[in-house]
């Protein structure tokens, strides 16, 4: 048979590329090489996919990143350790606070500093405020890629609903930059908890609507029941972490095998849990999402209990001016939102980092991708891409 081999309009969504023979048929075929963006409505923003097609079945998957490389990294080896919070919160747009935390983390555990009881307690408030934000995001939009428009509206109600406390406390709707090394940038306005219980209980109150909605529709089922069943042993071998772990069963949270801030005492005092499923598919990696919004949402409001009884007191350690971190290397990870973030700093005793690597969450979480999408459908993969859970600027950084 001859080879026929043509060249579409390379990256675009429309590109493609002929040649070779396809598995699984009687007649001879040839694979199609389809590119799925980087600019697509089934990809999250600027991410490429190089699928290789028999038919409308996949072969193989190539994520293709990079689109949206920045630097960060470089970037941070010369800015101070204040400067550095202007961009460590950008990489995950819908995870600023839970990302500037974990480089001030980093910072302090270098210099053995020990943060005021209030701002621990006020940075796990606000940690899981930003948690929900987070999730609301995906529970709105996952169904808006499967053809569910309404959900998004009530995900979104939800959002500002959360969202006025957060922009009322720091000024900041997207990026907070709130959190200082040794503390927090100030203390909470008069009435903030109360209106921040308000908040916590309007959302709680409504949540049901998005579940109502969405969990028991059977054109969402049919969608995403049994699709992109992912197992622990891929989980491992890639490092994928967070609800997508959980989903296929990993029952992993660094909130409670690694504690930090309160949560030692949350898990305690049993009011943090670690949600999971065993399923492993899109319909699972949902629910885990949607629950976990009931999990943050009873940590605001233990957290809110227990703010309520703390005295009057700093929320910041006093720092010299030129902030200088003693020679070392140290390695602070975070459960964020969408899963394990991973800072290594190492320093010289200057006053700017000689090296800080982020391990962020999405890009493990796409790494996947390879071994997940192989034998599924086009339909199918923009249920999977979108389960996934991630964020393009935290893949690339």
């Amino acid at each position: 048979m001859s080879v026929e081999r043509v060249v579409g309009v390379g990256a675009g969504a429309g590109g493609f590329e002929r040649g070779g023979t396809g598995a699984g048929s009687e007649l001879p075929t040839t694979d199609m090489v389809l590119n799925i963006g980087p600019q697509h409505p089934a990809t999250h923003g600027v991410l490429r996919l190089r699928l290789t097609l028999d038919g409308e079945r996949i072969v193989s998957c190539e994520p293709i990143v990079g689109y949206m490389h920045r630097g960060a990294e470089k970037l941070f080896e010369v800015r101070d350790y204040r400067q550095i919070l202007v961009l460590a919160n950008r990489h995950d747009w819908l995870s600023a606070f839970s990302n500037e935390l974990g480089v001030v983390l980093a910072v302090e555990r270098m210099m053995g500093l020990e943060v005021p009881i209030r701002a621990v307690w006020l940075r796990t408030l606000l940690a899981e405020l930003n948690r929900i934000l987070n999730h609301l995001m995906f529970l709105g939009s996952y169904p808006l890629e499967l053809g569910a428009i309404t959900p998004v509206f009530y995900a979104f109600r939800e959002r500002e609903t959360i969202q006025a406390v957060m922009e009322e406390l720091s000024g900041g709707r997207m990026h907070y930059m709130f959190n200082r090394v040794g503390g927090l940038k100030e203390d909470i306005p008069l009435g903030w908890l109360e209106r921040t219980g308000a908040a916590s209980a309007a959302v709680r109150r409504r949540l049901p609507d998005i579940e109502n909605l969405i969990l028991g529709n059977e054109i969402f089922r049919a969608r995403t029941v049994g699709v992109g069943r992912l197992s622990p042993e891929l989980i491992a071998a890639y490092g994928v972490s967070g609800p997508i772990a959980r989903a296929s069963g990993v029952d992993a949270d660094l909130r409670r095998d690694e504690p930090y801030l309160a949560y030692d005492e949350l898990t305690q005092d049993g009011v943090l849990r670690v949600v999971t499923r065993t399923e492993g598919d899109c319909y699972a990696r949902f629910s885990v999402l949607l629950e976990q919004v009931k999990v943050s949402l009873d940590l605001v409001d233990a957290c809110l209990d227990r703010l309520r009884t703390l005295p009057a007191g700093p929320v910041s350690t006093r720092l010299p001016k030129i902030l200088k971190v003693p020679e070392g290397q140290t390695y602070t990870w975070t459960e964020n939102p969408l899963g394990i973030n991973g800072y290594y700093l190492v320093s010289r005793g200057d006053k700017t980092p000689w090296r800080l690597k982020l391990r962020s969450a999405s890009f493990n979480n796409i790494s996947v991708l390879p071994e997940l999408l192989p034998t599924t459908t086009i339909p199918d993969l923009i249920a999977i891409l979108g389960s996934m859970f991630f964020v393009v600027g935290d893949i690339d950084k």
